[in-house]
């Protein structure tokens, strides 16, 4: 039997067909890889496997019980993941189809986000290629929270195929007609107000939608996790400072998109979907708004061409989108409660943002440097303002 090393695993080629003819001596060859390679977790490859029967199954199943956990089945066609399907043994096994590979050559670019681009495959449908090593735990990932959200009435797209182009994966979605509302204020200047206050509205929809315990992770506990990687920056004390004051946001059950700007919600048919989902939280809104903070003013601050590059409108349009959507979504409040709000979001909003350029290649360059020092200034003036990052915005 062909085998490899790769990483951490062994993996076994499984080939042609595997039946009562030759099960025994599969088996024999299976258990003496592995009796070489302890050291190794097997994984199987299906890529050339044409068919496997109860016998062959059997196989399977006594190596899942050596490893006493899951074991991969990858490159698996559709004929034989149905016989695993059907035999329930996509619930014994970490089986993983085999993929259909497509190209990108000519695709339009109608997005790019921190971890992938957003490519238009034909008029109906649209493919979001990562470009991380793990990019199928975050397409699984995404995939797994569209449909939570889907389940609990969110609009949003979910994932019908994953793909592979070269080395890069990706999730295939069906769009018909779509566009973002970044694309229809590029498109309609004059209709930035009405998009802004359609989108915000939609934004206290989702923001209305509760989740039971446990199903998401706490979008407090992923920004108190963010500080930890500060220490390069902000003193012993400012970290424990703001570490302080995100505990003083209690911990909520409706939903956080974690990235809710404007490029992620689609206007498909009339009616406003929410996509890239593999962000998805609960808690207080603060953590969506620093989000949007981040992407409309952050940063913009010390970049005169980044809403440009990145948006596709000028520095200007991203400032009065932001202070549009503060003003929508605080609607009722009095001037001064809106700038007590607006002061708990850059809060949050400034330890995103360092962490953002803590956990990539932004913090490089004299631009990076620049943008770590304002946002370090804006912490340390920030902080000592309030004592709560708490707020109630009216329904």
């Amino acid at each position: 039997m062909k085998h490899e090393a790769e990483q951490n695993h062994i993996v076994l080629y499984l080939e042609n067909r595997i039946d009562s003819s030759n099960a025994a001596q599969t088996e024999k060859e299976v258990f003496d890889i592995l009796e070489a390679h302890p050291e190794k977790t097997p994984l199987f490859d299906a890529s050339a496997l044409d068919y496997i029967s109860s016998a062959g199954l059997r196989v399977l199943m006594k190596v899942r019980k050596r490893q006493q956990e899951k074991v991969t089945v990858r490159e698996v066609s559709s004929e034989v993941y149905d016989i695993l399907d059907t035999t329930g043994f996509t619930e014994l096994l970490d089986v993983r189809k085999k993929l259909r590979e497509i190209s990108l050559e000519g695709c339009e670019v109608i997005g790019r986000g921190f971890y992938g681009t957003v490519y238009r495959i034909d008029a109906d449908t649209i493919v979001k290629m990562y470009q991380t090593p793990d990019a199928m735990e975050m397409i699984e990932n995404e995939k797994r929270m569209a449909k939570m959200a889907f389940v609990k009435g969110i609009p949003t797209a979910i994932s019908f195929d994953i793909v592979k182009s070269g080395n890069r994966f990706g999730s295939v979605f069906e769009l018909l007609k779509a566009k973002t509302y970044n694309d229809l204020v590029i498109e309609q200047p004059e209709r930035t107000e009405e998009l802004v206050r359609d989108y915000v509205k939609f934004f206290k929809e989702v923001h209305a939608t509760l989740m039971d315990e446990g199903t998401l992770p706490s979008a407090r506990e992923r920004f108190l996790s963010y500080t930890d990687e500060l220490g390069d920056w902000l003193s012993a004390e400012r970290i424990a400072r703001c570490r302080t004051l995100l505990e003083t946001i209690p911990e909520d059950l409706h939903v956080i998109h974690g990235d809710f700007q404007m490029k992620n919600v689609m206007l498909a048919d009339g009616e406003p979907m929410l996509i890239d989902m593999d962000t998805l939280a609960t808690g207080h809104p603060v953590f969506d708004l620093a989000g949007l903070y981040v992407t409309y003013v952050a940063f913009e601050e010390d970049d005169p061409e980044n809403g440009r590059s990145f948006l596709g409108i000028d520095n200007d349009k991203c400032a009065y989108i932001w202070k549009k959507i503060l003003e929508f979504y605080t609607e009722g409040a009095s001037e001064a409660e809106r700038e007590e709000i607006e002061l708990k979001i850059r809060i949050v909003a400034y330890i995103r943002f360092l962490f953002i350029l803590a956990i990539s290649d932004l913090k490089n360059g004299e631009l990076g440097e620049k943008r770590v020092r304002t946002a370090v200034r804006h912490l340390e003036e920030l902080t000592g303002r309030t004592d709560s990052l708490y707020f109630v915005t009216a329904e």
